[in-house]
């Protein structure tokens, strides 16, 4: 049955700011993760993982305060955003270059690998799907009471779907098998690490977002919610 969303004006600028945030950061997470592999304290790490670990944050709001539906909403508009830059990637890399210098930085810079980009995609539509999924369940289960608990339950065991999907199928009989464990372990840690640190940053998004449904009575709160 389909629902009817009744959001007021600031609710929608709500929505799109977040959906632009997610949907550049993740662009932005790919393209990174491509060009530059960053040494933090000793650990080997894509320059992205930061880019990509502010996606989690911005669909456990959303799913909080406005409920699933729009939480799996974004998450696709993020995988169309996806498509449609190798899309445009490629439609600029056929161009005819003025220098043939042109060209070869171009490559340099925006090297695709097909086997990353479907590692990226397989990885992010599960552990994305998956975290708005989890994050509803925690709600339930927890009757709505901390945020803290569910936004860091259903983030790190996400990004440790996403880490396992992620680095198994881009890099599985490439590298030797003991590397790619610690890569999974050493990445998962890191990005648990910025779920934590996220969690203050998830109150104030629920805190700003709820404060333009003050006026909406529950039963228009609900239908917001899809409930």
């Amino acid at each position: 049955m389909k629902t009817s969303m009744k959001l007021s004006e600031r609710d929608v600028w709500i929505i799109v700011a977040l959906t632009s945030i997610f949907t550049s950061s993740l662009i932005i997470a790919n393209i990174v993760a491509g060009i530059k592999i960053a040494n933090i304290f000793g650990f080997i790490l894509p320059a992205g993982f930061l880019a990509y670990a502010i996606t989690f944050p911005i669909t456990d709001v959303v799913d909080e305060v406005y409920g699933r539906r729009l939480a799996t909403y974004i998450v696709w508009a993020g995988f169309i955003a996806n498509i449609t830059m190798l899309l445009l990637i490629g439609a600029s890399y056929i161009m005819p270059p003025l220098n043939p210098g042109m060209q070869k930085l171009y490559a340099m810079t925006f090297n695709v690998t097909w086997r990353i980009v479907l590692a990226s995609m397989i990885a992010y539509l599960i552990s994305q799907h998956h975290d708005v999924w989890a994050f509803l369940l925690w709600k339930r289960l927890t009757n709505g009471k901390w945020l803290w608990l569910r936004n860091n339950m259903s983030t790190i065991t996400s990004q440790l779907m996403d880490t396992v999907l992620f680095i198994t199928i881009a890099f599985y009989g490439i590298i030797p098998l003991n590397l790619l464990l610690q890569m999974v372990m050493w990445q998962w840690l890191w990005k648990a690490f910025i779920a934590l640190c996220d969690t203050p940053f998830v109150y104030l998004g629920v805190w700003l977002c709820k404060g333009g449904l003050k006026y909406y009575s529950p039963a228009a709160i609900r239908t917001i919610q899809g409930k």
